[in-house]
């Protein structure tokens, strides 16, 4: 009965509102499980590989750089775009105005987003966390390590007890894949580690 009364409305919606809706929904439960995965302490974001050696950061480290291109920015605006353009529709508004109140909305939650998470990475860099503790540590990969002079990964690893995402390079000439153990062997600007692969 829920099924056919769903069907019946989703049947009524023209073209362009089952668009909104339909991004609404689905970036509210992505939206939703990140949020989740945030409180019990799982990290849902991830970093975009634009091509080759060449990475986008897309999750705040101990390095706090303002990126706001990232899984939970994207996320954000879709979710508010969704949302800003259902209510707008409903309201009898043209899409061109729809359109552009919805890309706003979008953009300035992304931004808010980028900036938040950009916040809690200073909070993070200017804790007690003495990087240098996680020499000989061990640690896995978490975005694929190129090989030496090719540029920068990033490993998760515990530093006091935490577990944090740091910048990592290998001095090795093979790139180490996501998923694989590493070791840290130098500590480099107390904010870059180099590390070796644990075979």
């Amino acid at each position: 009965m829920l099924l056919l009364t769903f069907g019946d409305w989703w049947s009524a919606l023209s073209g362009i509102q089952q668009v909104f809706w339909g991004i609404s929904i689905v970036f509210s439960v992505l939206f939703c499980i990140q949020f989740i995965f945030s409180l019990i302490g799982i990290d849902a974001d991830a970093d975009m590989e634009i091509s080759g050696d060449i990475e986008a950061d897309a999750d705040y480290s101990l390095d706090a750089d303002f990126t706001v291109f990232s899984t939970r920015s994207i996320i954000a605006f879709f979710t508010f775009f969704g949302w800003t353009g259902v209510l707008s529709l409903n309201t009898g508004a043209s899409l061109v105005t729809t359109l552009i109140a919805s890309s706003i909305s979008g953009c300035l939650a992304m931004v808010l987003v980028g900036f938040l998470m950009w916040q809690f990475s200073k909070l993070n860099q200017d804790g007690n966390i003495d990087i240098n503790d996680a020499l000989f540590q061990t640690g896995e990969v978490y975005l694929r390590i190129p090989p030496k002079d090719k540029g920068q990964g990033k490993v998760h690893i515990n530093i006091q007890g935490s577990l944090k995402e740091v910048d990592a390079i290998t001095e090795g000439t093979e790139a180490i894949p996501t998923g694989s153990f590493i070791k840290v062997v130098e500590v480099l600007d107390d904010r870059l580690l180099v590390v070796s692969q644990v075979k």
